[in-house]
Protein backbone atom coordinates (compact mmCIF):
# COMPACT_ATOMS: atom_id res chain seq x y z
CA UNK A 1 0.00 0.00 0.00
CA UNK A 2 1.33 3.60 -0.82
CA UNK A 3 2.03 5.88 1.95
CA UNK A 4 -0.57 8.44 2.30
CA UNK A 5 0.49 11.95 3.34
CA UNK A 6 -0.71 14.94 5.89
CA UNK A 7 -1.45 18.22 5.95
CA UNK A 8 -1.01 20.70 8.62
CA UNK A 9 -3.59 23.43 8.37
CA UNK A 10 -3.86 26.71 11.07
CA UNK A 11 -7.49 27.09 11.43
CA UNK A 12 -7.12 30.65 12.23
CA UNK A 13 -8.15 31.99 15.94
CA UNK A 14 -11.75 31.02 16.09
CA UNK A 15 -14.11 33.40 13.45
CA UNK A 16 -13.94 30.52 10.80
CA UNK A 17 -13.71 32.69 8.41
CA UNK A 18 -10.36 34.04 8.57
CA UNK A 19 -8.77 30.24 7.26
CA UNK A 20 -7.38 30.29 3.97
CA UNK A 21 -8.60 29.46 0.72
CA UNK A 22 -5.91 26.87 0.02
CA UNK A 23 -7.20 25.06 3.95
CA UNK A 24 -9.89 24.91 2.69
CA UNK A 25 -9.60 23.08 -0.65
CA UNK A 26 -7.62 20.76 1.53
CA UNK A 27 -9.92 19.93 3.94
CA UNK A 28 -12.43 19.17 1.19
CA UNK A 29 -9.87 16.16 -0.15
CA UNK A 30 -9.48 14.35 2.73
CA UNK A 31 -9.88 11.28 4.04
CA UNK A 32 -9.67 11.75 7.72
CA UNK A 33 -9.51 15.50 9.66
CA UNK A 34 -7.95 15.54 13.45
CA UNK A 35 -9.31 18.78 15.02
CA UNK A 36 -8.63 20.60 17.94
CA UNK A 37 -10.28 22.30 20.67
CA UNK A 38 -10.00 26.07 19.24
CA UNK A 39 -11.06 24.99 15.58
CA UNK A 40 -14.45 26.41 14.75
CA UNK A 41 -16.55 23.43 14.25
CA UNK A 42 -18.19 25.33 10.98
CA UNK A 43 -14.85 24.26 9.09
CA UNK A 44 -15.58 20.65 9.37
CA UNK A 45 -17.98 21.00 7.53
CA UNK A 46 -15.93 21.77 4.35
CA UNK A 47 -14.50 18.12 4.67
CA UNK A 48 -16.10 15.23 2.42
CA UNK A 49 -19.38 13.86 4.66
CA UNK A 50 -17.49 10.39 4.37
CA UNK A 51 -14.06 11.84 5.56
CA UNK A 52 -13.18 10.14 9.22
CA UNK A 53 -13.27 13.37 12.18
CA UNK A 54 -10.87 12.47 15.22
CA UNK A 55 -11.31 14.91 18.02
CA UNK A 56 -7.56 15.57 19.21
CA UNK A 57 -8.11 18.25 21.42
CA UNK A 58 -6.28 19.60 24.51
CA UNK A 59 -8.11 22.38 27.01
CA UNK A 60 -6.67 23.41 30.47
CA UNK A 61 -6.39 20.04 32.60
CA UNK A 62 -7.80 17.67 29.97
CA UNK A 63 -6.16 16.38 27.00
CA UNK A 64 -8.19 13.97 24.63
CA UNK A 65 -4.48 12.93 23.54
CA UNK A 66 -0.91 13.38 24.52
CA UNK A 67 0.81 14.63 21.72
CA UNK A 68 3.19 11.70 21.34
CA UNK A 69 -0.08 9.80 20.82
CA UNK A 70 -1.18 12.48 18.03
CA UNK A 71 2.40 12.37 16.48
CA UNK A 72 1.31 8.26 16.15
CA UNK A 73 -2.27 8.37 14.77
CA UNK A 74 -0.66 10.97 11.95
CA UNK A 75 2.08 8.40 11.12
CA UNK A 76 -0.28 5.60 11.40
CA UNK A 77 -3.57 6.59 9.27
CA UNK A 78 -0.68 8.17 6.55
CA UNK A 79 0.64 4.62 6.78
CA UNK A 80 -2.54 3.25 5.64
CA UNK A 81 -2.55 4.75 2.43
CA UNK A 82 -4.68 8.05 3.52
CA UNK A 83 -5.19 11.93 3.03
CA UNK A 84 -5.07 12.95 6.44
CA UNK A 85 -5.43 17.00 7.48
CA UNK A 86 -4.08 17.86 10.88
CA UNK A 87 -6.49 20.99 11.79
CA UNK A 88 -5.25 23.16 14.17
CA UNK A 89 -5.82 26.91 16.01
CA UNK A 90 -4.22 29.43 15.02
CA UNK A 91 -0.72 28.96 13.02
CA UNK A 92 0.52 25.35 12.99
CA UNK A 93 4.39 26.56 13.74
CA UNK A 94 3.23 29.45 16.21
CA UNK A 95 3.18 27.59 19.83
CA UNK A 96 0.99 25.03 17.94
CA UNK A 97 3.23 21.99 18.12
CA UNK A 98 3.32 21.62 14.62
CA UNK A 99 7.36 21.37 14.61
CA UNK A 100 6.75 18.21 16.39
CA UNK A 101 4.35 16.68 14.23
CA UNK A 102 5.87 17.72 11.50
CA UNK A 103 9.47 15.93 12.84
CA UNK A 104 7.58 12.33 13.58
CA UNK A 105 6.35 12.61 10.35
CA UNK A 106 9.44 12.72 8.92
CA UNK A 107 11.13 10.28 10.47
CA UNK A 108 8.38 7.80 9.46
CA UNK A 109 9.01 8.61 5.75
CA UNK A 110 5.88 10.47 5.54
CA UNK A 111 5.28 13.50 3.06
CA UNK A 112 3.66 16.23 4.71
CA UNK A 113 3.01 19.98 3.98
CA UNK A 114 1.98 23.10 6.68
CA UNK A 115 -0.13 25.47 5.56
CA UNK A 116 -0.22 28.63 7.45
CA UNK A 117 -2.97 30.01 9.34
CA UNK A 118 -3.77 33.81 11.09
CA UNK A 119 -2.05 33.11 14.46
CA UNK A 120 -4.33 34.54 17.47
CA UNK A 121 -1.50 37.17 18.32
CA UNK A 122 -2.23 39.00 15.39
CA UNK A 123 -5.82 38.51 14.84
CA UNK A 124 -7.53 38.63 18.60
CA UNK A 125 -5.78 42.37 19.38
CA UNK A 126 -7.14 43.59 15.97
CA UNK A 127 -10.32 42.32 16.87
CA UNK A 128 -10.17 44.15 19.74
CA UNK A 129 -8.78 47.62 17.97
CA UNK A 130 -5.45 46.79 19.42
CA UNK A 131 -2.51 46.89 16.72
CA UNK A 132 0.34 45.08 17.92
CA UNK A 133 2.88 47.60 16.03
CA UNK A 134 1.85 51.52 15.54
CA UNK A 135 4.36 54.28 14.28
CA UNK A 136 5.09 56.17 17.64
CA UNK A 137 3.93 53.97 19.96
CA UNK A 138 5.70 50.29 19.04
CA UNK A 139 8.67 50.05 16.40
CA UNK A 140 9.06 45.87 18.52
CA UNK A 141 6.52 42.87 19.07
CA UNK A 142 7.41 39.85 21.33
CA UNK A 143 5.35 36.90 21.32
CA UNK A 144 5.62 34.57 23.89
CA UNK A 145 3.74 31.51 25.52
CA UNK A 146 2.26 31.87 29.01
CA UNK A 147 2.13 28.82 29.88
CA UNK A 148 5.14 27.98 31.59
CA UNK A 149 5.07 26.40 34.91
CA UNK A 150 5.20 28.70 37.88
CA UNK A 151 6.76 26.34 39.99
CA UNK A 152 9.78 26.14 37.90
CA UNK A 153 12.96 27.92 39.54
CA UNK A 154 13.68 29.69 36.69
CA UNK A 155 11.90 30.71 33.99
CA UNK A 156 13.05 30.24 30.07
CA UNK A 157 12.30 33.71 29.18
CA UNK A 158 14.37 36.82 29.89
CA UNK A 159 12.24 38.98 31.70
CA UNK A 160 14.07 41.29 31.64
CA UNK A 161 14.45 41.89 27.93
CA UNK A 162 10.96 41.50 27.47
CA UNK A 163 10.22 44.36 30.11
CA UNK A 164 11.64 46.81 27.19
CA UNK A 165 9.65 45.59 23.47
CA UNK A 166 7.07 48.31 23.17
CA UNK A 167 4.06 45.80 22.57
CA UNK A 168 4.48 42.24 24.46
CA UNK A 169 1.66 39.52 23.16
CA UNK A 170 1.33 36.76 25.58
CA UNK A 171 -0.54 33.26 24.74
CA UNK A 172 -2.11 30.74 27.10
CA UNK A 173 -1.13 32.90 29.81
CA UNK A 174 -4.37 33.84 31.63
CA UNK A 175 -4.09 31.06 34.15
CA UNK A 176 -0.36 32.41 35.26
CA UNK A 177 -1.67 36.13 35.10
CA UNK A 178 -0.31 36.72 38.50
CA UNK A 179 2.75 35.05 38.04
CA UNK A 180 3.32 37.01 33.96
CA UNK A 181 2.50 40.41 35.88
CA UNK A 182 4.85 39.94 38.98
CA UNK A 183 7.79 38.97 36.82
CA UNK A 184 7.47 42.05 34.59
CA UNK A 185 7.27 44.33 37.35
CA UNK A 186 10.52 42.77 38.85
CA UNK A 187 12.30 43.97 35.43
CA UNK A 188 11.19 46.93 35.63
CA UNK A 189 7.83 47.59 33.51
CA UNK A 190 6.28 50.88 34.70
CA UNK A 191 3.42 49.68 36.98
CA UNK A 192 0.98 51.95 35.00
CA UNK A 193 1.52 50.46 31.48
CA UNK A 194 -1.79 49.69 29.38
CA UNK A 195 -2.58 45.76 29.29
CA UNK A 196 -5.59 44.25 27.65
CA UNK A 197 -7.29 40.63 28.58
CA UNK A 198 -9.49 39.09 25.21
CA UNK A 199 -11.12 36.22 25.67
CA UNK A 200 -12.60 34.23 23.06
CA UNK A 201 -11.28 36.39 20.50
CA UNK A 202 -13.01 36.77 17.17
CA UNK A 203 -15.97 35.37 18.12
CA UNK A 204 -19.29 36.38 18.94
CA UNK A 205 -18.73 36.03 22.66
CA UNK A 206 -15.34 37.93 22.69
CA UNK A 207 -14.72 39.99 25.55
CA UNK A 208 -12.47 42.40 26.65
CA UNK A 209 -10.99 43.96 30.42
CA UNK A 210 -8.39 46.38 29.62
CA UNK A 211 -6.06 48.02 32.82
CA UNK A 212 -2.92 48.49 33.99
CA UNK A 213 -0.36 46.10 35.04
CA UNK A 214 -0.94 47.02 38.98
CA UNK A 215 -4.61 46.43 38.51
CA UNK A 216 -4.89 43.61 35.64
CA UNK A 217 -5.25 40.50 37.31
CA UNK A 218 -7.84 42.00 39.83
CA UNK A 219 -9.88 43.04 36.84
CA UNK A 220 -9.71 40.36 35.23
CA UNK A 221 -10.76 38.27 38.22
CA UNK A 222 -13.89 40.38 38.43
CA UNK A 223 -15.11 40.04 35.41
CA UNK A 224 -14.30 36.16 35.26
CA UNK A 225 -11.96 35.77 32.50
CA UNK A 226 -10.31 32.57 31.53
CA UNK A 227 -9.20 30.62 28.79
CA UNK A 228 -8.66 31.09 25.81
CA UNK A 229 -7.88 34.35 26.51
CA UNK A 230 -4.48 36.56 25.09
CA UNK A 231 -2.59 38.98 27.11
CA UNK A 232 -1.39 42.98 25.07
CA UNK A 233 0.73 45.00 26.74
CA UNK A 234 1.77 48.20 26.00
CA UNK A 235 1.17 51.39 25.04
CA UNK A 236 -1.10 50.44 21.85
CA UNK A 237 -3.74 48.97 23.99
CA UNK A 238 -4.65 53.18 24.12
CA UNK A 239 -5.79 53.00 20.73
CA UNK A 240 -8.86 50.75 21.60
CA UNK A 241 -11.43 53.47 22.16
CA UNK A 242 -10.90 54.55 19.41
CA UNK A 243 -9.91 51.44 16.86
CA UNK A 244 -11.92 48.69 18.72
CA UNK A 245 -14.51 47.88 15.51
CA UNK A 246 -15.72 44.71 16.36
CA UNK A 247 -17.41 45.90 19.66
CA UNK A 248 -19.26 48.46 17.95
CA UNK A 249 -20.69 46.07 15.83
CA UNK A 250 -24.92 45.54 16.81
CA UNK A 251 -25.15 41.93 17.50
CA UNK A 252 -21.70 41.98 19.03
CA UNK A 253 -22.24 39.56 22.18
CA UNK A 254 -25.07 37.35 21.19
CA UNK A 255 -24.91 33.60 20.47
CA UNK A 256 -28.04 33.01 17.74
CA UNK A 257 -28.82 29.55 17.22
CA UNK A 258 -29.51 29.02 13.31
CA UNK A 259 -31.45 26.08 12.67
CA UNK A 260 -32.36 26.36 9.04
CA UNK A 261 -31.65 22.91 6.59
CA UNK A 262 -27.64 22.45 6.77
CA UNK A 263 -27.49 23.57 2.61
CA UNK A 264 -29.10 26.65 3.54
CA UNK A 265 -27.62 27.69 7.29
CA UNK A 266 -24.54 29.94 5.86
CA UNK A 267 -26.35 32.45 4.46
CA UNK A 268 -27.84 32.92 7.78
CA UNK A 269 -24.77 32.20 9.95
CA UNK A 270 -22.30 34.78 7.20
CA UNK A 271 -24.84 37.73 7.84
CA UNK A 272 -24.85 37.16 11.87
CA UNK A 273 -21.48 36.80 11.62
CA UNK A 274 -20.95 40.20 9.82
CA UNK A 275 -23.28 42.12 12.28
CA UNK A 276 -20.55 40.87 15.39
CA UNK A 277 -23.09 37.77 16.51
CA UNK A 278 -21.85 33.64 16.86
CA UNK A 279 -23.97 31.46 15.15
CA UNK A 280 -24.19 27.92 16.05
CA UNK A 281 -25.75 25.97 13.78
CA UNK A 282 -28.29 23.00 14.52
CA UNK A 283 -30.53 22.49 11.36
CA UNK A 284 -33.95 20.99 12.11
CA UNK A 285 -35.05 20.20 8.78
CA UNK A 286 -33.31 18.05 6.30
CA UNK A 287 -34.71 18.54 2.76
CA UNK A 288 -35.57 14.72 1.18
CA UNK A 289 -37.29 13.82 -1.97
CA UNK A 290 -41.03 14.08 -1.97
CA UNK A 291 -42.49 10.02 -1.52
CA UNK A 292 -42.91 10.11 -5.65
CA UNK A 293 -41.77 12.23 -8.61
CA UNK A 294 -44.49 10.52 -10.34
CA UNK A 295 -46.88 13.86 -10.13
CA UNK A 296 -43.68 16.46 -10.52
CA UNK A 297 -42.53 14.06 -13.68
CA UNK A 298 -45.45 14.62 -15.38
CA UNK A 299 -46.07 18.26 -14.83
CA UNK A 300 -42.93 18.65 -16.18
CA UNK A 301 -43.34 16.87 -19.33
CA UNK A 302 -46.50 18.66 -20.40
CA UNK A 303 -45.38 22.06 -19.22
CA UNK A 304 -47.08 23.68 -22.40
CA UNK A 305 -50.81 23.41 -20.60
CA UNK A 306 -49.91 25.65 -18.06
CA UNK A 307 -50.72 29.29 -18.01
CA UNK A 308 -48.48 29.43 -14.85
CA UNK A 309 -46.40 28.07 -13.08
CA UNK A 310 -45.61 28.68 -9.29
CA UNK A 311 -42.84 28.40 -6.47
CA UNK A 312 -43.11 29.07 -2.77
CA UNK A 313 -39.62 28.47 -1.85
CA UNK A 314 -35.92 28.16 -3.66
CA UNK A 315 -36.29 24.44 -2.41
CA UNK A 316 -39.25 23.93 -4.82
CA UNK A 317 -37.25 25.80 -7.63
CA UNK A 318 -34.17 23.40 -7.15
CA UNK A 319 -35.69 20.54 -7.17
CA UNK A 320 -38.14 21.56 -10.20
CA UNK A 321 -35.44 22.42 -12.16
CA UNK A 322 -33.40 18.84 -11.07
CA UNK A 323 -36.61 17.10 -12.69
CA UNK A 324 -36.80 19.51 -15.78
CA UNK A 325 -33.29 18.38 -16.22
CA UNK A 326 -33.91 14.77 -15.63
CA UNK A 327 -36.54 14.68 -18.75
CA UNK A 328 -33.73 15.91 -20.99
CA UNK A 329 -35.52 19.67 -20.73
CA UNK A 330 -33.98 23.34 -19.66
CA UNK A 331 -35.41 26.75 -18.82
CA UNK A 332 -36.59 26.97 -22.39
CA UNK A 333 -39.53 24.80 -21.49
CA UNK A 334 -41.13 27.27 -19.28
CA UNK A 335 -41.08 29.86 -22.48
CA UNK A 336 -45.04 29.51 -22.52
CA UNK A 337 -45.82 30.05 -18.96
CA UNK A 338 -45.75 33.10 -16.30
CA UNK A 339 -43.97 32.22 -13.35
CA UNK A 340 -44.35 33.73 -9.57
CA UNK A 341 -43.00 33.18 -6.85
CA UNK A 342 -43.75 33.55 -2.82
CA UNK A 343 -40.65 36.36 -2.61
CA UNK A 344 -37.06 37.67 -3.51
CA UNK A 345 -35.76 34.78 -1.98
CA UNK A 346 -37.43 32.46 -4.48
CA UNK A 347 -36.73 34.42 -6.91
CA UNK A 348 -33.41 34.53 -6.67
CA UNK A 349 -32.26 30.83 -8.23
CA UNK A 350 -35.10 31.57 -11.11
CA UNK A 351 -32.89 34.32 -11.67
CA UNK A 352 -29.67 31.84 -12.07
CA UNK A 353 -31.18 29.98 -14.88
CA UNK A 354 -31.82 33.29 -16.42
CA UNK A 355 -35.61 33.25 -15.84
CA UNK A 356 -37.43 36.68 -14.51
CA UNK A 357 -40.44 36.19 -12.22
CA UNK A 358 -43.51 37.47 -13.56
CA UNK A 359 -45.10 38.35 -10.19
CA UNK A 360 -43.33 38.83 -6.73
CA UNK A 361 -46.40 40.08 -4.08
CA UNK A 362 -45.28 42.79 -1.70
CA UNK A 363 -45.68 39.95 1.31
CA UNK A 364 -43.83 36.62 1.28
CA UNK A 365 -46.78 35.00 2.03
CA UNK A 366 -48.70 32.19 0.49
CA UNK A 367 -52.25 34.58 1.13
CA UNK A 368 -50.02 37.79 0.09
CA UNK A 369 -49.21 35.59 -3.43
CA UNK A 370 -52.78 34.75 -4.30
CA UNK A 371 -54.12 37.81 -3.35
CA UNK A 372 -52.29 39.25 -5.51
CA UNK A 373 -52.84 36.87 -8.53
CA UNK A 374 -56.54 37.39 -7.85
CA UNK A 375 -56.44 40.91 -7.78
CA UNK A 376 -55.07 41.90 -10.88
CA UNK A 377 -55.87 38.46 -12.79
CA UNK A 378 -59.36 36.45 -13.86
CA UNK A 379 -57.76 32.77 -13.31
CA UNK A 380 -61.01 31.78 -13.82
CA UNK A 381 -60.24 27.76 -16.22
CA UNK A 382 -56.57 28.60 -16.23
CA UNK A 383 -54.07 25.38 -15.68
CA UNK A 384 -51.70 26.34 -12.68
CA UNK A 385 -48.64 24.28 -11.34
CA UNK A 386 -48.21 25.15 -7.96
CA UNK A 387 -44.34 23.35 -7.06
CA UNK A 388 -43.65 23.47 -3.46
CA UNK A 389 -43.33 21.28 -0.07
CA UNK A 390 -45.39 18.03 0.59
CA UNK A 391 -46.41 19.48 3.68
CA UNK A 392 -47.38 23.30 2.83
CA UNK A 393 -50.32 24.73 4.13
CA UNK A 394 -53.35 24.77 1.48
CA UNK A 395 -54.29 28.10 2.00
CA UNK A 396 -52.84 29.31 -1.45
CA UNK A 397 -53.87 26.37 -3.44
CA UNK A 398 -57.40 26.56 -1.73
CA UNK A 399 -57.50 30.37 -2.65
CA UNK A 400 -56.39 29.62 -6.17
CA UNK A 401 -59.17 27.05 -6.93
CA UNK A 402 -61.84 29.10 -5.41
CA UNK A 403 -61.28 31.93 -7.85
CA UNK A 404 -61.88 28.94 -10.48
CA UNK A 405 -58.43 27.95 -11.48
CA UNK A 406 -57.59 24.46 -12.43
CA UNK A 407 -54.57 23.69 -10.18
CA UNK A 408 -51.80 21.01 -9.84
CA UNK A 409 -50.59 20.52 -6.61
CA UNK A 410 -47.14 18.98 -6.76
CA UNK A 411 -45.02 17.83 -4.19
CA UNK A 412 -41.23 19.09 -4.82
CA UNK A 413 -39.86 18.07 -2.30
CA UNK A 414 -40.35 16.97 1.66
CA UNK A 415 -39.01 17.76 4.95
CA UNK A 416 -37.91 15.15 8.14
CA UNK A 417 -35.96 15.80 11.18
CA UNK A 418 -32.29 15.15 11.04
CA UNK A 419 -30.67 11.99 12.54
CA UNK A 420 -29.47 13.27 16.00
CA UNK A 421 -31.36 15.88 16.27
CA UNK A 422 -32.59 15.61 19.90
CA UNK A 423 -28.76 15.89 20.92
CA UNK A 424 -27.31 18.34 19.15
CA UNK A 425 -30.51 20.35 19.84
CA UNK A 426 -29.85 19.74 23.83
CA UNK A 427 -26.40 20.92 23.29
CA UNK A 428 -26.95 23.91 21.03
CA UNK A 429 -29.65 25.50 23.51
CA UNK A 430 -27.53 25.31 26.43
CA UNK A 431 -25.43 28.39 25.42
CA UNK A 432 -27.26 30.60 23.25
CA UNK A 433 -29.36 33.78 23.54
CA UNK A 434 -31.40 33.78 20.19
CA UNK A 435 -33.38 30.88 18.37
CA UNK A 436 -33.98 31.68 14.80
CA UNK A 437 -36.81 30.12 13.16
CA UNK A 438 -37.49 30.06 9.35
CA UNK A 439 -40.53 28.04 8.82
CA UNK A 440 -43.24 26.27 10.36
CA UNK A 441 -41.09 22.91 9.79
CA UNK A 442 -38.49 24.25 11.84
CA UNK A 443 -40.81 24.91 14.56
CA UNK A 444 -42.74 21.29 14.64
CA UNK A 445 -39.05 19.13 14.62
CA UNK A 446 -38.20 21.41 17.58
CA UNK A 447 -40.88 20.64 19.88
CA UNK A 448 -41.24 17.00 18.68
CA UNK A 449 -37.38 16.90 19.13
CA UNK A 450 -37.70 17.66 22.75
CA UNK A 451 -39.27 15.16 23.30
CA UNK A 452 -41.75 16.41 26.03
CA UNK A 453 -45.21 16.39 24.05
CA UNK A 454 -45.60 20.26 23.42
CA UNK A 455 -43.60 21.04 26.67
CA UNK A 456 -41.43 23.82 25.35
CA UNK A 457 -39.92 24.77 28.85
CA UNK A 458 -36.12 24.15 27.14
CA UNK A 459 -37.07 27.38 25.57
CA UNK A 460 -37.86 29.40 28.40
CA UNK A 461 -34.98 32.42 28.76
CA UNK A 462 -34.40 32.53 24.58
CA UNK A 463 -35.15 35.03 22.79
CA UNK A 464 -37.33 33.27 19.72
CA UNK A 465 -37.12 35.24 15.99
CA UNK A 466 -39.38 34.12 13.34
CA UNK A 467 -39.10 34.65 9.77
CA UNK A 468 -42.45 36.04 9.27
CA UNK A 469 -45.75 35.69 10.54
CA UNK A 470 -47.12 32.25 9.40
CA UNK A 471 -43.43 30.80 11.45
CA UNK A 472 -44.48 33.07 14.15
CA UNK A 473 -48.50 31.50 14.27
CA UNK A 474 -46.82 27.77 14.28
CA UNK A 475 -44.69 28.86 17.37
CA UNK A 476 -48.12 30.06 18.95
CA UNK A 477 -49.55 26.89 18.27
CA UNK A 478 -46.99 25.61 21.25
CA UNK A 479 -48.04 28.48 23.46
CA UNK A 480 -44.87 30.42 22.66
CA UNK A 481 -45.14 33.72 21.81
CA UNK A 482 -42.62 35.33 19.37
CA UNK A 483 -40.10 37.93 20.51
CA UNK A 484 -39.05 39.04 17.29
CA UNK A 485 -40.84 38.66 13.82
CA UNK A 486 -39.29 39.99 10.90
CA UNK A 487 -41.28 42.44 8.42
CA UNK A 488 -39.21 41.73 5.32
CA UNK A 489 -39.78 37.67 5.30
CA UNK A 490 -36.35 36.68 4.28
CA UNK A 491 -33.01 35.64 5.33
CA UNK A 492 -31.54 39.81 5.80
CA UNK A 493 -35.33 40.82 7.06
CA UNK A 494 -34.34 38.41 10.12
CA UNK A 495 -31.14 39.50 10.57
CA UNK A 496 -32.28 43.54 10.29
CA UNK A 497 -35.49 42.69 12.88
CA UNK A 498 -32.56 40.65 15.18
CA UNK A 499 -30.45 44.32 15.05
CA UNK A 500 -33.33 46.33 15.63
CA UNK A 501 -34.57 44.37 18.37
CA UNK A 502 -31.03 44.36 19.73
CA UNK A 503 -31.00 47.93 19.60
CA UNK A 504 -34.25 48.29 21.81
CA UNK A 505 -32.94 45.87 24.51
CA UNK A 506 -29.56 47.27 24.65
CA UNK A 507 -29.69 48.78 28.08
CA UNK A 508 -31.68 45.89 29.31
CA UNK A 509 -29.17 43.71 28.99
CA UNK A 510 -29.37 42.00 25.56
Amino acid sequence: MSVGHVVLIGAGPGDPGLITWRGIQALGSADVVLYDYLSADELLEHASPDAERIYVGKQAGHHSLGQQEINQLLVDLAQQGKRVVRLKGGDPFLFGRGGEECLALDSAGVPFEVIPGISSALAVPAYAGIPVTHRGLSSSLAIITGHEDPSKEESALDWSALARIDTLVVLMGVGNLPVIVERLQEAGRKDDTPVAVIQCGTRGRQRTVVGTLADIDARVQAAGLGPPAIIVLGEVVRLRDALGWFDRLPLQGLRVLVTRTREQTSKLSVALRALGAEPVECPLIQVVPPASWESMDRAVRTLDRYSWVVWTSANGVATFFERLAAAGLDAGALAGCRLAVIGSATAAPLEAHGLCADLVPEGYTGESLAHTMLSALDLRGQAILVARSAIARPVLVDLLKQAGALVDDVPAYDTVMPTGLAENLERALSDVDVVTFTSSSAVRHLVDAMRCDGETGNLQGHVLACIGPVTADALRDYGLEPDIVAETHTISGLAEALVAWRADNKGKGA
